[in-house]
């Protein structure tokens, strides 16, 4: 995609500009997203109608013009191709989801994170998520793995919105529960010691709301995703002892099933995950 991109603008841009593209855009359903350095944003009209005409079926091209931030994780976007629009449809995994990519935090570079998850799950398991978004993992779990139940919890009220529209758009609403509101108020609440798996997809928050996490297990233990960023050269090592050292103090125990890094989010620095054994 990057090389053909890279092919409608040789001409238009000069070849340190064509450098600076980088690999950062994604594609959302019929939206592209896109970052520019400095340095080419007086040619971000130009770059935008180029990724338009290289993928036919994105209408819409915004320029994200902040960083991921805020109590609810969202961004700050530009159009500069195509029609004003940041809401739009995304098919992932047989589901489909509808987004507003202005007021919820989306990422389709976690499809393939998503179905390793939901295949994970055990016939018969009750599943907690506690940074659920508009349903994404909720619903790739309720699609593709066996669990009675899925909790389903944000406090964003639009992403929870679009959870619920996502709930009944792939016909999971027998599986799939959308709750609005704080996790820990939630799980302290209602869900304590309901829960044989515990997702924690908000690496930003996880390691405040690991206590939480182990709240929601049954007292017999059970599973838990734990997501975090990891810097090189040791990845996963600080993400591990925290947990241990977190559980330990609740008289639990971590075993590591399996760790991995996700993706890259800075330089030397990784979103990763480790799937967790708590007994």
């Amino acid at each position: 995609m990057l090389r053909n991109l890279r092919e409608a603008l040789k001409g238009q841009l000069t070849d340190e500009e064509l450098k600076q593209l980088g690999r950062a855009f994604d594609i959302v359903g019929n939206i592209a997203v896109v970052k520019l350095p400095d340095g080419l944003l007086p040619k971000k009209h130009l770059i935008g109608e180029a990724l338009m005409h290289v993928h036919r079926h994105v209408r819409t091209v915004l320029r994200q013009t902040s960083a991921v931030r805020g109590e609810f994780r969202t961004r700050e976007l530009e159009v500069i191709a195509g029609e004003p629009e940041t809401e739009t449809t995304y098919h992932e995994s047989g589901c489909s989801f509808k987004v507003d990519l202005a007021k919820v935090y989306f990422s389709p570079r976690l499809a393939h994170e998503r179905l390793r998850i939901a295949q994970l799950v055990k016939p018969g398991e009750i599943v907690t998520n506690l940074f659920a978004g508009v349903g994404s993992y909720s619903i790739v779990i309720a699609k593709h793995g066996q669990a009675s139940r899925v909790y389903s919890i944000d406090k964003n009220p639009a992403a929870f919105d679009y959870m619920c529209t996502n709930i009944r758009i792939n016909k999971v609403g027998d599986r799939v529960m959308a709750i609005l509101g704080d996790a820990r108020e939630v799980v302290e609440t209602h869900l304590r010691e309901k829960t044989d798996r515990v997702l924690m997809p908000l690496p930003e928050l996880a390691r405040e709301f690991f206590d939480v996490a182990l709240l929601a297990l049954k007292p017999e233990g059970g599973m838990v995703h734990f997501y975090d960023f990891g810097k090189e050269p040791e990845l996963f090592k600080p993400s591990l002892e925290f947990t241990r050292a977190a559980a330990a103090a609740k008289g639990r125990k971590v075993e590591l099933l399996e760790s991995r890094a996700i993706r890259s989010y800075a330089t030397r620095v990784y979103h990763i995950v480790l799937d967790l054994k708590v007994s």
